[in-house]
């Protein structure tokens, strides 16, 4: 009897093998053959803006190091979330990914209804970049310093305006923040991206603004926009002459935003690593750091995991900030 148990155990055994072996195989060839086409990249904001600009850049070599292109695709609309929609029900093979900002951790904290969950509809992969905020305002303002700022909007008593990328966007947050921190009222005008917001502050539509250096960072040097103070505790070297907010007077000011990848829910883990590979050997490309650098931005290509941690980290300080700033439910 007990040999009769053990031969049927054993072929039982043998059989649940193959079968294994016949589901996982397919996964495990698809993954050792990705890619073996295109992957698109979608960025939720319009061309021109900080998300783009490094995603654009990111693609391009992340492209040279996978042999397949990766297409960019930008879908703006409601702060992020139209085009993260769109990857949250994507397929879930790695040949659609989303690069985002930081935005899309705070995006569960100012809206009500969202139709997807920033962190269990999504796979982190990598953290492309760090970046420090600026403050900008248009070449001919009257605005020379953080503290003429401050007597303006007083003189102006909530007349002087603000722009953003969008509601609770890192940028919407600092011109919250710097309100609470000085005492002051002002205006927030919020837009669908960086890029139209700051063609209406060069346009004289906008008083200021906190703007990611990588978009704002063409005006400066065109001398389309003046560059009034970082947001970081340090000074950036591409605007080494431009003080910090703590500089400036407010001490615990320290403000930044930061892009990376993500995937679809389910996308198998062997690709998130593969994707995440391919994305820290393009951080590396001299080319790229040289593009992030001149527009004040750090590479950084964390691994999964670390960029999950991280993610988490990031949720509980900007949630913070948005309790501190009052910003209401969308």
């Amino acid at each position: 009897m007990s040999t009769l148990f053990t031969s049927r155990f054993s072929m039982w055994a043998g059989q649940a093998v193959l079968l294994a072996m016949s589901v996982a195989t397919p996964a495990a060839m698809a993954a050792d053959a990705f890619p073996e086409k295109a992957v698109r990249m979608v960025v939720p904001y319009p061309p021109g803006g900080p998300t783009d600009l490094m995603a654009r850049g990111a693609a391009q070599a992340m492209t040279k190091a996978m042999g397949e292109s990766i297409i960019v695709d930008n879908r703006a609309g409601a702060s992020g979330m139209i085009g993260a929609d769109q990857v949250a029900r994507a397929t879930p093979d790695g040949y659609t990914i989303l690069a985002n900002a930081s935005l899309h951790v705070i995006n569960p904290h100012i809206y009500e209804k969202m139709s997807y969950d920033s962190f269990e509809d999504f796979v982190p992969v990598t953290q492309l970049a760090a970046v420090p905020l600026v403050l900008v305002v248009p070449k001919d303002s009257p605005i020379q310093t953080v503290a003429d700022a401050v007597e303006l909007a007083k003189e102006k008593k909530g007349a002087l305006n603000f722009g953003s990328a969008g509601t609770a966007s890192s940028q919407h947050l600092s011109g919250e923040l710097f309100k609470k921190l000085a005492g002051v009222d002002m205006l927030h005008i919020p837009y669908k991206g960086s890029s139209p917001a700051l063609v209406d502050l060069v346009g004289g539509q906008l008083d200021l603004m906190f703007d990611s250096m990588p978009s704002a960072m063409p005006f400066i040097q065109q001398g389309q926009l003046r560059a009034v103070a970082v947001t970081t505790p340090q000074r950036v070297d591409v605007l080494a002459d431009v003080p910090t907010m703590a500089e400036s007077g407010f001490p615990t000011f320290d403000t930044s935003t930061w892009y990376a990848l993500w995937a679809p829910k389910g996308t198998p883990e062997n690709i998130v690593e593969k994707l995440a590979s391919y994305a820290q050997e393009a951080l590396r490309d001299p080319d790229l750091v040289r593009l992030y650098n001149g527009m004040g931005a750090q590479p950084v290509g964390s691994s999964p995991k670390e960029f999950a941690e991280y993610t988490r980290s990031e949720e509980k300080k900007w949630a913070e900030l948005i309790r501190l700033a009052n910003v209401p439910l969308q």
